[in-house]
């Protein structure tokens, strides 16, 4: 589609926002939203008829792109066929929506409880932890991201959790391996995967075994910089939640459905979790939908116990029909396959290119259409382009940065002190190699912040 400029349409859009829409993580008064007039594939466009390649994914979300029209018709022929039915019934769409997951989660993660959104996904999954233990507390990574809600919220370990920590929700938090801005003093990835399983075992052993419900980690951490952890750390994590009978969850909610190039990261590292949360990419974003897959040992806690939990939308049948229509769409189009191969033959090679050449560039890192830039002022001392949760002029690099992106049409996906190259599964290698050219470019203005 070819976008038309509409400037008055897009004026309109933007006093109505300014004057009503309370927009989430923002100063209200700080923020210039842009006023999106359309998105096709892997574009966007504003209402001035400008398109930007949608580096972002929305929010990591669209994982098939915008608009797939296999998608969108099932949406109108589910919305024709039953728009909406409460959760305790059995319906086709919510039935064959878990059927599919199911196939696709690893190991006994059978039974599937639907959620609107991530968030409320890792919220039931402390919930069912807690349930099935008997205790209370949940042990979460630094530099990590659960969600916005109360229980998720206190879990990140990101500044987002400040705000909003009461300390009082039982999370504990510890550090995951990490070998660029190592907290072991490792030098190696084996270094770094022993020291930080012995970190993680001596933290159970201060607050107490019996004590604690769960354990849960983003199999490979999104926001927060997209650090696929070394060779037999979530084995080893695995094997620790085992000798003291704790709940082992794995929030896919960003990496999973296709964006690491395997259905989940799991896959990858050949863990199987007892809880597994998703939402994002089960159907593109294109209607809210989340989940937790549940291991047969959980699931049988509440055979003949009530579950204390759910939601009005539950399994929502237009989600679920998104849901299914975009795991078939991502089946018979082999986009999983096609996100693998990007990863390794294009981005993999071009963005180690790009960190040669740019002395912003401190480390490259990711796989499939999952990958982060860490951007540093100088490479020798690895110190960040920009203060830890940065504002203000603290942030002026990064936001030159993502400036420059967006004025030659890239939207790019920024967080502290890193870029995420995150586009949609599907994008063309045409389209990613657009893209890349103009991250090249961006990076040009970064380093003129370097030492």
């Amino acid at each position: 589609m070819t976008p038309q400029p509409h400037p008055q349409a897009g004026a309109a859009v933007k006093a109505a926002d300014r004057a009503h829409v309370f927009h989430s993580w923002s100063a209200q008064e700080l923020i210039d939203p842009l006023a999106v007039a359309g998105a096709e594939g892997s574009y966007f466009w504003d209402y001035e008829g400008k398109r930007y390649l949608d580096f972002a994914s929305g929010l990591v979300y669209t994982n098939i792109g915008y608009q797939h029209p296999k998608v969108v018709a099932a949406i109108q022929e589910q919305a024709a066929k039953m728009t909406t039915f409460a959760p305790a019934f059995a319906i086709e769409a919510r039935s064959e929506a878990a059927r599919l997951i199911a196939e696709r989660t690893p190991g006994d993660l059978d039974k599937i409880f639907f959620t609107n959104a991530g968030a409320d996904a890792v919220e039931h999954a402390v919930r069912m932890a807690r349930l099935h233990t008997g205790r209370p507390k949940v042990l979460s990574a630094y530099r990590s991201y659960h969600g916005g809600t109360q229980q998720a919220i206190n879990l990140t370990g990101d500044p987002r959790r400040w705000a909003s920590d009461s300390g009082t929700a039982g999370a504990v938090h510890f550090w995951a391996p990490f070998l660029y801005r190592s907290r072991f003093y490792a030098e190696t990835e084996e270094q770094e995967c022993a020291r930080a399983l012995e970190h993680l075992e001596t933290t159970i052993a201060f607050e107490g075994p019996g004590t604690i419900a769960a354990i849960i980690l983003e199999t490979i951490p999104g926001t927060a910089g997209i650090m696929t952890p070394p060779a037999g750390y979530l084995a080893g994590v695995r094997e620790i939640c085992d000798k003291y009978g704790i709940v082992f969850v794995l929030d896919e909610v960003m990496a999973g459905f296709g964006r690491t190039g395997t259905w989940f990261a799991a896959d990858l590292y050949d863990v199987v979790p007892d809880l597994m949360t998703f939402a994002k990419g089960v159907n593109s974003g294109y209607v809210p939908l989340g989940g937790v897959a549940i291991s047969a040992r959980i699931a049988e806690t509440f055979a003949e116990r009530p579950y204390p939990g759910g939601l009005t939308y539950s399994g929502h049948p237009l989600a679920c029909a998104a849901a299914v229509a975009t795991i078939n769409v991502m089946t018979e189009e082999g986009i999983v396959e096609h996100a693998a191969r990007l990863g390794t033959d294009v981005v993999g090679p071009a963005l180690r290119e790009l960190a040669e050449r740019h002395p912003s560039v401190g480390e490259v890192r990711g796989t499939g259409m999952f990958w982060a830039l860490e951007l540093v002022r100088n490479r020798e001392t690895r110190e960040p382009l920009a203060p830890y949760n940065a504002t203000g002029q603290d942030a002026t690099a990064m936001s030159a940065f993502a400036a420059s992106a967006k004025t030659h049409g890239v939207w790019p996906f920024v967080n502290m002190n890193r870029t995420h190259v995150v586009p949609p599964c599907n994008i063309s290698e045409a389209e990613l190699k657009e893209g890349l050219a103009v991250l090249d470019t961006a990076l040009s203005v970064a380093d003129e912040y370097t030492e």
